[in-house]
């Protein structure tokens, strides 16, 4: 009985994080396929982030701080960064940090649940694609990503075919 009670909060719970009903799915549009990554230290978030955009077509990978992540960026391509800020060993902010010292041009999304808006202010440079306050939902963070990986998507589909 308890199992069975336990089973139902988790349902629940995983249902109020990503923004869905228990066995629904979010609306998702059809795309071209994308690498994301994305790093949280809150294993739950991480894995639960990366479920509702692996649904939805896109291929992700995590990271469990901004040290990994780095590792990750520098041995893979990928076409969106979503990081976590608060986080142990390298902060998210230190590794877009580190994104754009590389000269990596990858779109960064930032979620927090407290955003480091001075910090932000003095590192005008960082160029932050979006920003997400925790807690958001599984429809939101689809939303961000969308509305982020649009532009890459409309520029290439405008490009007039060349005819000799």
């Amino acid at each position: 009985m308890l199992f069975q009670f336990m089973i139902v909060i988790m349902k629940r719970n995983r249902a109020s994080q990503d923004g869905r009903l228990a066995g629904t799915q979010p609306r998702c549009r059809p795309k071209p396929s994308k690498r994301i990554l994305v790093v949280d230290d809150d294993v739950f978030l991480r894995e639960n982030n990366a479920e509702v955009l692996t649904r939805c077509g896109y291929q992700t990978e995590t990271a469990e701080d901004g040290a990994a992540a780095w590792e990750a960026l520098q041995a893979h391509g990928y076409d969106l960064l979503i990081t976590d800020n608060n986080m142990p060993n390298v902060s998210g902010v230190e590794l877009v940090n580190k994104v754009r010292s590389a000269h990596m041009t990858l779109p960064v999304i930032l979620a927090s649940g407290a955003m480091p808006a001075e910090e932000l202010d003095r590192q005008p440079w960082l160029h932050l694609a979006a920003t997400l306050s925790k807690p958001f939902t599984g429809a939101e963070l689809l939303g961000t990503v969308e509305k982020v990986l649009r532009p890459a998507v409309s520029a290439r589909e405008e490009i007039p075919a060349l005819s000799f």
